[in-house]
């Protein structure tokens, strides 16, 4: 693995910093409290390529490599991670799904519009019974002629109200199991595709997340993703690189909790000095770089090891679990040095709290985590 990033890495990493300070946070806060979706800064991500950053040209991406995306992702959830989240799903689940199982009619009619920002994507698995354990699907897709009938409930749709493309898991054969389900490119257009309310959340508020509900919804066959029975290995494997874009996001989070935690520590004064001055604060500082460098590290291998055709699903349970932690703590971390400040929106670490605590929840638990990695470390 090198440790040395390439000249385009950096390039594409000081891109996405610099858009993050100028186009992103000036509105962040206010979104925040809103609860509005960036459509703007959505459509600008698309046009500087980071909508579909691993996507080759011929396919509307921008062809950059998986550590690129990682950079890129940490930049933007600095600043604000709803964004990197929205960022995050369309990248590592959508795009990511239908260019590797999806044949080239699917990618000329999905894949292009997602890849290069015309259209916004969003990842339907979790319902209301089937969240951690996933096997349990109840959406239904019964096929009639040329075309799968669906019928059941998503939840925690991130995009969901937004979206135009649905990547969409459903039981086809419920005597198989989880070798029953599969997986549908579902159109927002569809007669029968309805979304609910948008969720009102701690955090990550100005991206949307609500249900969707197909109601008869017909789906032709062409939009069957794969095979039929394949939609479990679609779903899990698509995840594996999921958790690298939400560890990103995480040690965004982190790595900005950090620098505020920094900033205030330098010219906040008590007992007559800079408060950076005292044992207490630098072992604080000291413990919120050593994890955010160590996830940081984590999450680049398993990047690393993807870009070069190599399992990575250990790494990046192993990255998105530190990460998600480190963000929590670090966030808690400066909260508690900013003292009182830390609790107000005026000085951002409360929202950092706020975003961070999810990151241990989606895209798998890290209970999930340690079920994939244990299993890694156990098996023969």
């Amino acid at each position: 693995m090198e440790f040395n990033f390439t000249e385009e890495q950096i390039a594409i990493r000081d891109t996405a910093r610099e858009f993050a300070q100028n186009e992103i946070a000036p509105s962040a806060v206010e979104r925040d409290i809103k609860a509005e979706f960036p459509y703007d800064i959505v459509k600008k991500l698309g046009e500087f390529g980071f909508m579909g950053m691993m996507v080759p040209p011929e396919w509307g991406g921008a062809g950059f490599d998986t550590i690129s995306y990682v950079l890129a992702i940490e930049e933007i959830s600095k600043v604000d991670a709803s964004v990197g989240v929205i960022m995050s799903v369309n990248n590592s689940l959508v795009c990511f799904g239908i260019e590797r199982w999806g044949t080239d009619e699917q990618k000329e009619r999905f894949l292009k519009p997602l890849a290069s920002g015309q259209k916004l994507g969003c990842f339907c698995l979790s319902e209301p019974e089937a969240g951690s354990d996933a096997t349990q699907q109840k959406t239904e897709a019964v096929k009639e002629g040329d075309y799968y009938i669906l019928n059941g409930i998503k939840n925690w749709i991130t995009n969901g109200k937004n979206a135009d493309v649905y990547f969409v898991h459903a039981s086809t054969n419920k005597e198989l199991g989880h070798k029953g389900i599969s997986t549908f490119l579902v159109e927002k257009e569809t007669p029968g595709l309805e979304t609910g309310v948008k969720e009102d959340k701690l955090g990550i508020r100005s991206s949307d997340t609500c249900t969707v509900s197909f109601n008869n919804c017909r789906v032709h066959k062409s939009q069957l993703l794969g095979e039929e029975g394949m939609g479990f290995k679609i779903a899990m494997e698509t995840l594996n690189g999921g958790r690298i874009g939400i560890g990103a996001q995480a040690l965004g989070i982190a790595q900005a909790s950090l620098e505020a935690a920094v900033r205030y520590a330098k010219t906040r004064k008590a007992f007559g000095q800079p408060i950076a001055n005292l044992q207490a604060i630098q072992f604080k500082l000291a413990d919120m770089a050593t994890n955010t460098d160590a996830a940081r590290m984590l999450i680049l291998e398993a990047a690393w090891r993807k870009d070069n055709g190599m399992n990575y699903a250990k790494e990046a349970a192993m990255g998105k679990l530190l990460a998600s932690r480190t963000a929590v703590n670090n966030a808690l971390e400066a909260i508690q040095i900013h003292g009182g400040y830390g609790y107000v929106r005026e000085y951002l670490v409360e929202r950092y709290l706020r975003d961070a605590k999810i990151t241990e929840i989606y895209e798998g638990t890290s209970e999930i985590q340690r079920i994939v990695i244990s299993r890694d470390i156990l098996k023969d």
